[in-house]
């Protein structure tokens, strides 16, 4: 059996624009940064942004679209998933995606305080996956949000 799954926490590093597909489906797709920080050799503490592209669908998209900010932290398990198309010049070129597949939204929409306990989960249903657990086919409704 194979995994395609990680799970990490970072900064959104833009607001969230809602699209919907020809087919009707909501999406987003962002860029967020993760932090390294290391000691080299001569005990110099080094530091490295990564910036990486995150899709969102359905419902999680539009639950993204409504309650991150920028600058926000936010936690995702995820899959990794590339895309292939033809340029206008002929060569073959591939974008490596974060297709988000649950996410919590670690700090409230008005603060940057973070609170685990308090802050909501929502799993999202994908084209390419589709889960069959009731939960996942609930609604959300803004009152069920607890900030």
């Amino acid at each position: 059996m194979d995994l395609n799954k990680a799970q990490i926490i970072w900064r959104m590093t833009s607001d969230i624009e809602l699209r919907t597909t020809p087919n009707g489906q909501n999406v987003t797709s962002f860029s967020v940064a993760t932090n390294r920080s290391w000691v080299d050799g001569s005990w110099m503490k080094q530091e490295q942004a990564e910036f990486h592209n995150v899709v969102l669908w359905g419902k999680l998209a539009e639950i993204a679209s409504q309650y991150l900010q920028k600058w926000k932290r936010v936690f995702i398990e995820w899959r990794l998933q590339t895309r292939a198309w033809d340029a206008q010049d002929g060569s073959k070129r591939y974008k490596t995606e974060i297709i988000g597949e649950n996410m919590i939204m670690l700090d409230s929409r008005d603060s940057g305080s973070s609170d685990w306990s308090s802050s909501p989960s929502f799993e999202n249903q994908t084209p390419a996956i589709k889960k069959t657990s009731p939960k996942a086919e609930e609604e959300i409704s803004i009152e069920d949000i607890p900030f």
